[in-house]
């Protein structure tokens, strides 16, 4: 297949209506094969939108608002837990598809327990450990269905975009299915994820064409963590790629807790709607990333992502309702070039063997280093910009835009794109 030429509007248009090719029949027959991909994320991102978007105010309603903080913490100790174990046993012992219907019916049931847990007004720690259980099985679920689709995608760097922008739909379509419901603040929306959950593990039984992993003998416990992933910090562009993901998951872990505050701050009262202008962003760049990644090297991809970054945050600075909406629908660039073009160079630069870990690991420095530290250090800065209840929003976002930069600045230093010993692939 051809790489869509910038000049020819008949192979533009074609890619941007499919993201992989120009000709009506080849859509149809590529998006047929890869039917099964599509759904797996599209329900994917609906199971996993249906509990976090209504989470806080729901706690909020059923009177657990202390605990809030606490609750959307237990998603970042668990990536430091539970994605390598899991990724290993993907690796090694099982298919990932396999790990992953398991995963999904635990979620499904932690779900309704949870929702009961809040119902019932049961004890704040009690709603915590059972809020912690299920962090612990949904957040390694990402990195399986990433690791599910490269292995069966021929060219990741043209078809993997637009089969992760069906979890973006997914994602939108499960907080429209919540406000359909009137449950924005109801644990009706937790029985609706659940229900969601089963739903994916029957999806699963359709996944075709994976490859049962090598048996691997008697396993130690180093391997049996999936600790032996740390093994792929050795390399130096694996060890820059992955610093880099989780030093500018830090600051980029305000985003969401705080620009809804400075949007209503700005007098936007529907801030979850402005906010969705960066998943509009969101979905072109991951339909256009082919494109770029047929052109460009990778080096330049991610450094265009953090680009997007510095730039959306020193837009927020200027404390005005025009340049912060235009900040939330970067947001969409930012994410998409540098957290969906990592899974490509894993996919690319990583052996096979080693791909659900490295998966994984990736989770884990993005979602459990990076935004453990972002969540206590972001809201610590935002404690220290605000006095008597009123925030110095320019001085709150030009210290996050610092942070960027300086992420920015070292990526660009340390990575060379050199292949290293595992897989090669142009960079």
């Amino acid at each position: 297949m051809r790489i869509p030429e910038w000049g020819r509007a008949d192979d533009v248009l074609g890619f941007f209506a499919s993201g992989v090719c120009a000709g009506p029949v080849q859509r149809f027959s590529w998006w047929a094969g890869h039917a099964d991909l599509a759904l797996l994320f599209l329900v994917h991102g609906m199971a996993m939108a249906t509990w976090y978007v209504p989470l806080s105010p729901v706690l909020e309603a059923y009177g657990f608002s202390e605990v809030r903080p606490l609750a959307f913490a237990t998603s970042a100790v668990a990536a430091l837990v539970s994605p390598l174990v899991f990724g290993g046993i993907a690796d090694r012992q099982m298919r990932p598809s396999r790990v992953l219907r398991g995963l999904a019916i635990a979620a499904s049931v932690l779900t309704v327990v949870a929702a009961w847990a809040i119902q019932a007004r049961a004890t704040s720690w009690g709603v915590l450990l059972v809020i912690q259980a299920h962090a612990l099985v949904a957040v390694p679920t990402w990195s399986l269905t990433y690791t599910i689709a490269l292995s069966r995608l021929k060219d990741s760097r043209r078809e993997f975009g637009p089969i992760r922008a069906l979890g973006t739909l997914g994602w939108m379509a499960g907080c429209w299915l919540v406000s359909l419901m009137d449950a924005d603040a109801s644990v009706r929306a937790s029985v609706a994820g659940a229900a969601i959950w089963v739903v994916l593990a029957l999806v699963l039984q359709t996944v075709r064409g994976e490859v049962p992993p090598e048996s691997q003998g008697k396993l130690s416990i180093r391997q049996r963590l999936g600790l032996d992933a740390l093994g792929l910090l050795v390399l130096p562009d694996h060890r820059v790629v992955f610093m880099t993901a989780a030093l500018i998951a830090i600051p980029l872990s305000a985003f969401y807790p705080f620009t809804p505050l400075h949007l209503r701050a700005l007098g936007l009262t529907h801030s979850s709607a402005w906010m969705s202008l960066g998943q509009v962003t969101e979905l072109i760049a991951m339909f256009g990333l082919s494109v770029l990644l047929g052109r460009w090297r990778l080096k330049w991809i991610f450094a265009c992502g953090l680009g997007f970054a510095l730039v959306r945050y020193a837009l927020c600075t200027v404390d005005s309702v025009p340049w912060v909406l235009t900040g939330v629908t970067l947001h969409g660039f930012a994410f998409t070039l540098f957290f969906i073009t990592a899974p490509i160079y894993l996919n690319e630069r990583i052996e096979a063997a080693w791909r659900g870990r490295a998966q994984a690991l990736m989770t884990l420095m993005t979602l459990g280093v990076g935004n453990m530290l972002g969540y206590l250090g972001c809201g610590a800065w935002f404690t220290r910009c605000t006095e008597a209840g009123v925030t110095r929003w320019p001085l709150f976002w030009g210290g996050l835009t610092g942070a960027v930069a300086m992420v920015l600045l070292y990526f660009l230093w340390a990575y060379s794109g050199r292949t290293g010993n595992h897989k090669t692939a142009s960079t």
